[in-house]
């Protein structure tokens, strides 16, 4: 028997649900995985809330790491005892489990050296981190940045991978502690909400703007985000901690500058397989080269899902977070 958490109707956290049940046999296509870690994520409050629609009872989580102990027909990409991680969305729903089914063709083999622990916390931020700084845009030496939330697990990893790519990344957080922690991860300038984060990042720039913005909040910081630009400089949208952005006039970009503005999915970058492996591979490298530092500042039991999912919503986690199993 393997536990899971479950919701059988969306609303706030108290709707999760810890069961025990039988994982049965992998079918064709599919492993059996023991789960060793599983990662705690904002995106996994979409799905709790109805805000991403799933048939129900529905498993929650997206992301984790374990061993192999089973696979069936037709699987040879992996094998009983590989050491593996994962990361998805709607196709891997249910990694709040200490065991599951997944399709073989979701997971990443993982490095020796890097634990489940690490693996669980980065696959999905590190693979976002990858293919924003790797494949949206040509970044060159010596551009600026603009993170929002830049203390959270997807900020740090973007403000450490930036200075690789040689870039000045400008921070923005909630309070003075996560404005600490920013710096330590590379951040060049932080800003706090309560600052006119306009003003500061345009001092900052010698009146020019920041040439993109990650702006992982959304609705509290989208025109922030946009006033914060160079003209034609780039918008992208990776998450609505605190709403969805309304509707708006397409007109708005253009009269701030000919902006651009996208909202890019990971599924769109990472449908490849070939590409995936080779941003994982990097991702990998950075850290096991040391380059890219990954510190995991929160760490729940399972059965502890409501109380990380109100941590999470309160905004009181910095950096990435995990369930141990």
């Amino acid at each position: 028997m393997a536990e899971r958490i479950y919701f059988n109707e969306t609303g706030a956290p108290e709707v999760l649900r810890l069961e025990s049940v039988e994982i049965g046999e992998a079918q064709a296509g599919q492993v059996r995985l023991s789960q060793k870690a599983i990662a705690l994520n904002f995106a996994d409050t979409y799905f709790r809330s109805g805000l991403y629609p799933v048939p129900l009872p529905a498993g929650i989580g997206c992301e984790a790491s374990g061993i192999v102990t089973a696979v069936g027909a037709g699987v040879d990409q992996v094998k009983v005892g590989d050491r593996v991680t994962y990361t998805g969305a709607f196709n891997t729903l249910g990694a709040y489990s200490t065991e599951r089914l997944i399709d073989a063709s979701t997971l990443l083999t993982l490095p020796d050296a890097i634990s489940f622990d690490t693996a669980a916390a980065i696959t999905m931020k590190g693979l976002t981190a990858a293919y924003l700084l790797r494949r949206l845009y040509d970044f060159k030496a010596g551009q600026t940045i603009l993170v929002h939330a830049a203390a959270g697990g997807l900020g740090l990893l973007l403000a450490q991978w930036a200075k690789l790519l040689a870039l000045t990344v400008i921070g923005t957080v909630s309070s003075e502690e996560k404005a600490q922690i920013a710096l330590e991860y590379g951040c060049d300038y932080v800003l706090q909400y309560g600052d006119d984060v306009v003003t500061r990042v345009r001092e900052l720039t010698s009146g020019r703007g920041v040439d993109v913005v990650f702006d992982g909040v959304g609705k509290d910081t989208f025109e922030t985000s946009l006033d914060s630009l160079k003209r034609r400089g780039l918008m992208v949208c990776v998450g609505t901690a605190s709403g969805l952005i309304p509707p708006f006039d397409p007109q708005i970009l253009a009269r701030k500058g000919s902006l651009f503005l996208t909202r890019p999915a990971a599924a769109d970058y990472l449908i490849d397989v070939h590409e995936k492996q080779a941003l994982a591979q990097e991702l990998f490298g950075h850290i096991l080269s040391g380059k890219i530092r990954v510190d995991i500042h929160h760490r729940y039991a399972l059965q502890d899902a409501v109380q990380a999912h109100r941590d999470l919503e309160a905004r009181k986690l910095i950096g990435s977070s995990i369930f141990i199993v």
